[in-house]
């Protein structure tokens, strides 16, 4: 019975002769895979190519687009009006001025600083007297205010024209031509 074992055995540990035809079929079925892989690599190497190509022209599409200003009329008039008259006026100095914006949490405030370029010297005079009348145009307008309308350089400008033609109403002998912000620190 040891020897039958032993045969068994031997037996199982040979390996069985394949036939020639399999041979071939298992070498054709690896040349197969082979050639699969080889064809597949530039395929997916073009895919992710044309991926990152189509995310960073994306990503350059919204930049260019945040970063253009929305209002381009108001920009190229102010960029004409500085053309046109490139020596300054006076400039009249106002005091800085502290407000609470229009938030929902009331704990948001505004420190600005604003400068005054005048048309004539003799408007500092009427200024001066009119002190009071700007000091209460200022706080109401700036109160009115909230944080994403005077954030972006658009809203900054668009309060630069406010102030100014707001100025405008209560002078009689001459006019504000620009307004200037000094300090304008948002909390």
């Amino acid at each position: 019975m040891a020897e039958e074992k032993k045969e068994d055995r031997s037996k199982k540990e040979e390996p069985k002769a394949k036939d020639p035809g399999e041979k071939k079929g298992e070498e054709k079925d690896e040349e197969k895979q082979e050639e699969a892989v080889k064809k597949a690599f530039p395929l997916k190497l073009v895919i992710i190519a044309v991926l990152v190509l189509l995310v960073a022209g994306g990503g350059f599409m919204v930049w260019k687009k945040m970063s253009a200003p929305k209002e381009k009329g108001q920009i190229v008039a102010i960029k004409e009006k500085d053309n046109a008259n490139p020596d300054m006026g006076p400039i009249y100095p106002l005091e800085t001025i502290i407000v609470n914006l229009l938030d929902p949490s009331g704990k948001r405030y505004l420190k600005i600083q604003i400068q005054l370029e005048l048309d004539n010297e003799t408007l500092k005079v009427e200024i001066d007297k009119r002190m009071p009348q700007f000091k209460d145009a200022i706080i109401s307008l700036l109160s009115s205010k909230t944080i994403p309308d005077i954030n972006s350089v658009e809203g900054k400008m668009q309060l630069r024209a406010e102030l100014a033609a707001l100025f405008n109403q209560h002078l009689k002998s001459g006019k504000i031509t620009n307004v200037f912000f000094m300090d304008f620190i948002i909390q």
